[in-house]
Formats: structure tokens, C-alpha cells, sequence
């Protein structure tokens, strides 16, 4: 749906909850998919949700609450009781899928779910339960087709018929030995287009390597994009075939990884629901404001030391803010480059010091030209060349170290175990704050003073 179509939903939606008309509510969830319902959900207040759960079919209610943000999610599941867990995951097809709603359970409610469940569904569970969610392991669907190499064509058509179906995104299919030892795949337009007397291992394919089910989510996402993959294989230690990854669950961490970026810039979390309670909100970002405050009294006690130099000469309080404010700029655009190469697999070490030498570059040819301007402007302005020439000075100091920091911070913090996404941002902002500030009014000291 385009965005109007969805504003006019949530609109309509309002209308009738605001009327109290359940049935017009029912009808508009019904002509709507499970993507449309729970981006209705997501960008309505916690009290017009709580109206729409109880409408929306229990047959579609567990891949709606996957489709949801995990705080909107996992409010909801907050709410149900294990019984009814367990019945929202029978309606999941996916074991993956299953035990994402598993997952998002707080521990004492999550054994009681898996005690509901049937024998055989805590079995399948637990083979996807064992691996960290943001794993392979974590990501696959054990639902897979394998099949021998000894077997001919014939053989193998053979067997979707007497299956009945396929499993979802399937486009190829397996080749294991007879230990379950991962050998290859059979794409199976090569499978409908070779002579059917030919055997598997003449046309399967084995360039197309198995993920290990300790791989990153990061690098399987990565690993689909640049081969093109629509569903991949999973093995355990022993390169044995245990599952497999398809598009869709890729598509969704390349998603949650975008969200990741952009909301952490902001020192908030991919999870943050907009309409989430007020206490809740106000502590997860205080926590950053307060952090942001200390950089902030850090910056104020630099400039103490040059009171009375600013006491003498007015025009440099009136332009203080430009050259921390400048070299923030600069150095955010770095920072963002940096967190985005690490993010890919772009940056390593055999290519840092490229990076740091073509940003460097970068941030003394926009220095010189941005020092030019705001030296000219401030001469003309203040009628006083020693000014000008400080602040062109300090801006190329602080340019430069901003570029320097942008690259740096990055790599540093995650050496030290910090997501540079979200902690980024508050050191750069301290770097280039400090440098600017002691350049800028260092320099005045020296000239003015």
C-alpha cells in the first residue's frame, strides 16, 4: 500500500474506534494483509491497540506480532498466557518463526510455553533454541529437502509429487552423503532442464557454500547479497546439513540492521516503539541526555579557562559555536562512512589507514575553503584581521580532527566491545567540542591576549 492508502487506514481506524464500533474495525482488519495490520499497529497509541488485538484473527495473529516492532510485540505477549502463546505458535508454519515468539519471552513464561507444547514441537524448538538468535543457527528453518548424489533426476522429480509441496522459497535442493554431510545443491531449473537418466552429482552445483550455524546474521545477509542467494544451507560443526536460510529472514535483519543504524545515531534503540509509555521513553533517553550533559559540562569547564579572554573581546563569544559546530558536522559525515564500512565488510585493517589518510584530505580541502569564507566574513563583520585569521585556523584544526576522530572512533569502540552506532555520535561530539574550543580561544589567548 502506498502512504496514503495506509493514512487513510489509520484514519478510518480512529473513526471507529473513537465511535466504539468493533464491527467496522473488524471489517477494515479484514480487507487489510498482516504487513498492513501490523504497520497499523506500530503507528497507533498503546490505547487504540489495545482495542484492535482481541478483532484481529487468531489464525494471523502470530505473523502479525512478527511483523510488529518488539516492543509493540512483546507488550502484547507480556499480556498473554502461556496457553495462548502456545497456540499463537501453532499457527506458525516456520519453526524459525516459532521460536522468535519463543525468544521474545521473559524466561519463566517461556518454559511454561514449551511445556504446552506437543513433544515433537519442543524437539523441533529446541535444534533452532540452541543457537543465539542472531546466528545462523538462530535463523534457519529446519524444514528442508536434501538428496543423495547417486540418485538420478528421475529419482528426484519423483519426490516433490509424493511430498505434496514444497517448502517456501525453495529453489534448490541439497546434496548430502549418506551421514547428512553437506556436498552441494541442485537448483532445480537445472533439475527440470537435463535429461532425467542423469544423475545428481553430474549437475550439482558445489561452489555454493554451506553458512556454519555460528556465522553472524550480519555476515549471512552479507553473504546473500553478494551471491544472489534465495535460500542457503546450514551445517553444524561437523558440516553437518541441519536447516536452512531463506530471503525473507534476511530481509528482515538487513531491515532491523538499517533500523539499528539510523536509530542509533540518537542513542536510541531499533526496538523504541513511538507510542511507547512516557516513564519508559523518558529513561531509556535519559540515560543519553545525561551523558550528553557531562560532554556538555566537559566542553563549559575547557571554555572556563579562557574567561578572560572572553571578558576582553566580545566577538569571540559571539562566534565560539561556529568551530565545534563545523568540525561536529565534518566529522559526523566521517563517522557515519566508518560505521557504515564496518557495518558491510568494507573496512579492515588492510584498508584503514586509506580511509583515515582520504578523509584527512578531505577535511583540510573543505577546512581551507569554509576558513576562507568565515575568516572573510568575520573580518567584514568585526573589522579586526587577527580575528579572522584565529577562526580560519581553528577550523581547519577542528576539520582535521574531526575527520581524524570520525575514522578513529569507529574502530576503536568496537575493539572495546561498544556498538559504535550508538556511542559514536556522544564521543565524536565530545572530541570535536574540546579541539574546537581550545584552538579557537587557545589561539585568541596567544594573539589578543
Amino acid at each position: 500500500m502506498v502512504e496514503e492508502d495506509i493514512e487513510q487506514l489509520r484514519q478510518d481506524l480512529s473513526v471507529a474506534l473513537d465511535a466504539d464500533d468493533s464491527v467496522e474495525v473488524s471489517k477494515i482488519l479484514a480487507r487489510v494483509g498482516v504487513a498492513e495490520t501490523a504497520l497499523l499497529l506500530d503507528s497507533l497509541p498503546s490505547q487504540q491497540r489495545d482495542s484492535i488485538w482481541p478483532l484481529i484473527d487468531p489464525a494471523v495473529l502470530g505473523a502479525v506480532l512478527l511483523e510488529t516492532q518488539d516492543d509493540v510485540s512483546d507488550a502484547k505477549l507480556r499480556q498473554l498466557e502461556p496457553e495462548q502463546i502456545a497456540a499463537i505458535v501453532e499457527t506458525l508454519p516456520d519453526v524459525d518463526d516459532q521460536a522468535d515468539i519463543i525468544l521474545a519471552l521473559p524466561t519463566d513464561k517461556l518454559v511454561k510455553t514449551l511445556h504446552t507444547l506437543d513433544a515433537h514441537k519442543r524437539e523441533m524448538l529446541n535444534a533452532v533454541l540452541s543457537y543465539s538468535e542472531d546466528t545462523a543457527g538462530g535463523l534457519m528453518n529446519i524444514d528442508q529437502v536434501s538428496i543423495r548424489a547417486d540418485v538420478t533426476l528421475d529419482v528426484v522429480l519423483r519426490y516433490p509429487r509424493i511430498r505434496g509441496a514444497l517448502p517456501e522459497h525453495t529453489d534448490l535442493l541439497f546434496v548430502t552423503d549418506r551421514h547428512d554431510h553437506y556436498l552441494g545443491a541442485l537448483y532445480l531449473r537445472d533439475l527440470l532442464t537435463n535429461d532425467p537418466e542423469d544423475e545428481v552429482k553430474a549437475i550439482m552445483r558445489t561452489d555454493i557454500r554451506a553458512m556454519h550455524a555460528h556465522m553472524s546474521d550480519t555476515e549471512v545477509a552479507r553473504e546473500f547479497e553478494n551471491f544472489d542467494l534465495v535460500s542457503a544451507a546450514v551445517v553444524d560443526e561437523e558440516h553437518k546439513l541441519i536447516g536452512r536460510i531463506t530471503i525473507d529472514d534476511v530481509v528482515d535483519v538487513i531491515r532491523d540492521e538499517g533500523d539499528h543504524s539510523i536509530m542509533g545515531m540518537a542513542g536510541l534503540s531499533e526496538e523504541e516503539d513511538m507510542f511507547s509509555p512516557v516513564l519508559k521513553t523518558s529513561r531509556r533517553r535519559g540515560i543519553w541526555l545525561g551523558i550528553n550533559l557531562l560532554t556538555a559540562f566537559l566542553a563549559a569547564y575547557v571554555i572556563g579557562f579562557f574567561e578572560e579572554i572572553l571578558d576582553q573581546v566580545v566577538a569571540l563569544a559571539i562566534l565560539i559555536t561556529i568551530v565545534p559546530s563545523m568540525g561536529g558536522i565534518a566529522g559526523s559525515q566521517t563517522l557515519t562512512i566508518a560505521i557504515r564500512g564496518l557495518a558491510l565488510g568494507q573496512l579492515g585493517s588492510s584498508n584503514y589507514r586509506s580511509l583515515i589518510k582520504k578523509e584527512i584530505s578531505v577535511g583540510l580541502l573543505n577546512g581551507l575553503i569554509w576558513a576562507l569564507v568565515v575568516a572573510t566574513l568575520s573580518i567584514i563583520w568585526f573589522k579586526n584581521f587577527n580575528i579572522g585569521a584565529i577562526i580560519a585556523f581553528a577550523l581547519v584544526v577542528n576539520l582535521l580532527a574531526g575527520a581524524l576522530a570520525g575514522a578513529v572512533i569507529p574502530v576503536v569502540l568496537r575493539q572495546l566491545g561498544v556498538d559504535p552506532a550508538i556511542a559514536g555520535g556522544v564521543v565524536l561530539t565530545t572530541v570535536t567540542d574540546v579541539v574546537g574550543i581550545i584552538a579557537f580561544l587557545g589561539l585568541a589567548t596567544l594573539v589578543l591576549g
